[in-house]
């Protein structure tokens, strides 16, 4: 099996690992958790010990340790959860995991050779959990994030940005009609709301910012013509439309905040090492797969991963501004 395939399903499992890599503590405030990742405690909720006994049943104990593995498990499950519901729950399932492991053990089922084979395949699950927690996790420290960002801001190049609204009607009489009553001195903003057919009609048709290869061309062309903040153009054709556009204002775009992206970055990191990693660890591996039926599908998802790897952005491409604007229409 060659390596981009190996990558490909890599890159699969890592979403699996990732659940339990907390945002950093810094921004924790500002970047919002996974949707599959359950809250992080507060930065400074005091150390627990994994050895605090919360539970007992018979002669078994329940441990603090034992939540944080049931946690990292179920994930997916608490985060549809109340969080003051949480550690209850846990409790629960853990009671259910303890009296059936020893109605297991009582029945000699841990004695088959299936459940030893499941058993190693257990064991090899958790241990490549704390190798990524420890080498590749742990080596993603906020002064990595940092430096990253540091670099790509110092890579940064302003571009002109304008803020515009914009009416847009169904007709080229209506906008010429419109336009008249704006040379007449009516307020744009109130024949926006009155007359313009597009979802930003409410708020007057202000678009925001954006920048340019944002919007459909001949709109775009038409409001990077404005000079000066007021001005409005003539009625302009695109496929949504025409448009009447005034300029609101104009600025140099400025790179995101830290706190914007610092999540975003600590991903992009953890994958580069993840991947780095493991390619280390499999050199000189031969990996044989027997089944032809299945050495087939491992070969086509080769192939859809060098294509994808051809079509990736650059690396070190600027991160996604979350506020760009979609064309007007």
């Amino acid at each position: 099996m060659s390596n981009p395939t190996q990558r490909l399903l890599r890159a699969a499992s890592l979403a699996a690992l990732l659940v339990a890599v907390p945002v950093l503590s810094s921004v924790a405030q500002d970047a919002p958790a996974p949707a599959n990742e359950a809250a992080a405690p507060a930065e400074t909720a005091p150390a627990v010990d994994p050895a605090t006994v919360v539970a007992t049943i018979g002669d078994q104990s329940i441990t603090e340790g034992d939540l944080a593995f049931a946690a990292e498990d179920m994930a997916q499950d608490l985060a549809q959860m109340p969080p003051e519901e949480r550690r209850a729950f846990l409790v629960r399932i853990l009671i259910d995991m303890k009296v059936m492991s020893q109605a297991a053990r009582d029945a000699g089922m841990d004695q088959t050779p299936l459940f030893a084979q499941r058993r190693e395949y257990l064991e090899e699950r958790a241990l490549r959990r704390a190798y990524f927690a420890e080498a590749i996790a742990g080596a993603v420290t906020e002064e990595a994030v940092r430096a990253k960002y540091d670099e790509f801001v110092s890579t940064f190049v302003p571009a002109d940005e304008v803020r515009a609204s914009h009416i847009l009607v169904e007709t080229e009489e209506e906008a010429n009609a419109l336009k008249a009553e704006l040379d007449g001195g009516a307020d744009f903003a109130t024949l926006a709301r009155d007359n313009s057919i597009d979802p930003g009609a409410a708020n007057g048709g202000d678009l925001g910012f954006f920048g340019k290869g944002m919007m459909v061309a001949p709109f775009e062309e038409a409001v990077f013509a404005l000079a000066e903040p007021g001005d409005v153009s003539a009625p302009v054709q695109s496929q949504f439309g025409w448009h009447i556009i005034r300029l609101e204002e104009k600025r140099q775009s400025a790179p995101p905040t830290f706190e914007q992206v610092a999540a975003q970055i600590q991903n992009q990191l953890l994958m580069e090492t993840f991947t780095q990693k493991v390619e280390e660890l499999m050199g000189g591996v031969t990996v044989d797969i027997v089944d032809p039926e299945l050495k087939a599908k491992f070969d086509a998802q080769e192939a859809a991963e060098a294509a994808a790897a051809g079509a990736a952005a650059p690396e070190g491409a600027a991160p996604a501004d979350a506020t760009t604007e979609a064309a007007p229409q």
